[in-house]
């Protein structure tokens, strides 16, 4: 284990930038650089006690710019079921993410907070899923100070018996979209 606490097999997939940068479906560390980690019974107490943004990161096929007039981003493989009261942001979870993913994923975290980088945020994807681990240490790296990471995901609040609601995801707006 790493001064990091990652093992050396999870070093292999961490770039220069500290992000995981392929095989996102695989075990996960403990831990987050700059969150804290949720137990799904931690996860209930914050939602029931605090004010919670919670975003769902799971990834979705991006649809091709030829498309973009017709005001649809995603091209969801199969209907996403997800944690009450949640926002689905695709894609903004990967290793590298392009400058226009970068423009969403702060929009959105802006608009999501009310612009309050204290604001807590709770993200999630699927159990072993490092695109969640990503995006939490990337919403700590933009500044916000109240961030958790809950690592069992959708899947582990269903196995606790919790309802799962459809999830649509947030499309990119064009100014997202676009380079300046």
């Amino acid at each position: 284990v790493s001064a990091s606490g990652l093992s050396v097999g999870e070093l292999e997939y961490i770039g220069p930038n500290g992000y995981r940068m392929s095989h996102y479906r695989a075990p996960t560390p403990a831990s987050v650089p700059g969150a804290r980690t949720l137990t799904t019974e931690a996860l209930l107490t914050l939602i029931e006690e605090t004010t919670t943004v919670l975003i769902d990161v799971q990834a979705v096929t991006v649809r091709p710019a030829a498309d973009k007039e017709l005001g649809i981003s995603w091209l969801p493989n199969k209907t996403r079921y997800h944690i009450p009261n949640s926002t689905w942001l695709p894609n903004v979870g990967y290793g590298d993410l392009e400058p226009n993913m970068d423009r969403y994923f702060r929009g959105q975290l802006n608009r999501l907070t009310g612009g309050d980088l204290n604001q807590s945020i709770v993200f999630y994807c699927i159990v072993d899923c490092w695109m969640s681990w990503n995006a939490a240490q990337r919403a700590s790296r933009y500044g916000y100070t109240d961030v958790y990471w809950y690592p069992e995901g959708s899947d582990g609040w269903a196995q606790h018996g919790l309802p799962l609601i459809e999830a649509m995801p947030i499309p990119i707006s064009n100014s997202e979209r676009e380079d300046p």
